[in-house]
């Protein structure tokens, strides 16, 4: 296939899928003129008052082959310019949308008066739901914003804070230690005198309905987390607050195993090994 047999198949494929992506309406010129008669301009009333609640998205212009190529851009933009003029303020149009005057640098009908014509693209009002799909624009991707831990050190809470006091006085990044919750050994299961603490967690998401919070899990006493036992045991903090009717959308989990450590590891006491040995949360939405 040679390469102008290629760049025409390439066309008609996009011009097929612009065909079936979207509609269009076709508006016809006598020879060298850029207003319409009479039947046409009737024909675009009609497809004005029927598409009120539509929304335009592309107006082409074309001409036919008579004349210099100068005269025939300037014929086709005038065209252009002319059924702007007759549809704006009348239906919608997209804000991005495009004008395009071909002249005569187009697939030429045998027929001239087929050619000499300026085609409205646009939108049904039944499928502006589905518009950025229709025209192919793919959602932006929205990149989450790093929040920047704040340790609760730094904070200097009052010695007899309570979690929802913390809470009140944070700002996003802060970090809150979650006292008294503790797992059996080497596992994930959590000891029931941790329910009291995980209880006043409960409580102050209940409320504080936009409250978001990512539990981070750190473990103690090792190398190396082999088992992944910091994020296990977040996690299951959050299958609780969950299981308690708290938005699995307003939880993130994290484990940080011992790259986190409060007191260099191997700890010096059991004291150093309680303080590493933590589940915090840390604040991302208040």
């Amino acid at each position: 296939m040679n390469i102008k047999k290629l760049l025409l198949c390439t066309l008609i494929f996009f011009s097929f899928q612009l065909v079936k992506a979207q509609e269009q309406f076709t508006v016809f010129f006598d020879s060298n003129k850029f207003e319409v008669t009479k039947t046409e301009s009737k024909r675009l009333q009609d497809w004005i008052l029927a598409n009120k609640d539509s929304k335009i998205v592309a107006i082409n212009g074309y001409t036919d082959e008579d004349g210099t190529n100068g005269f025939n851009d300037t014929l086709s933009k005038r065209r252009v310019d002319f059924i702007f003029n007759q549809i704006k303020n009348q239906v919608k149009i997209r804000e991005d949308f495009k004008t395009r005057s071909f002249g005569e640098n187009f697939k030429q009908s045998k027929n001239k008066a087929e050619n000499r014509k300026v085609t409205i693209y646009y939108i049904l009002s039944k499928d502006l739901a589905r518009e950025d799909e229709i025209l192919g624009i793919k959602p932006t991707e929205v990149v989450p914003e790093e929040v920047v831990p704040i340790e609760e050190e730094t904070m200097n809470f009052p010695e007899n804070a309570t979690l929802e006091d913390k809470i009140k006085l944070s700002r996003k990044g802060t970090l809150i230690r979650l006292n008294d919750v503790n797992f059996y050994v080497n596992t994930f299961a959590i000891l029931p005198t941790s329910r009291t603490a995980i209880d006043e967690l409960i409580r102050t998401l209940d409320k504080y309905p936009k409250l978001k919070i990512e539990i981070q899990g750190h473990i103690c006493c090792v190398n190396k987390d082999i088992k992944n036992l910091s994020l296990e045991r977040a996690r299951q903090v959050k299958r609780i607050l969950v299981s308690e009717g708290i938005k699995e959308k307003r939880i993130q989990v994290k484990g940080f195993g011992v790259s986190k450590p409060k007191f260099p590891i191997p700890e010096k006491s059991e004291a150093e090994a309680a303080r590493n040995r933590r589940v915090e949360i840390m604040i991302l939405e208040k």
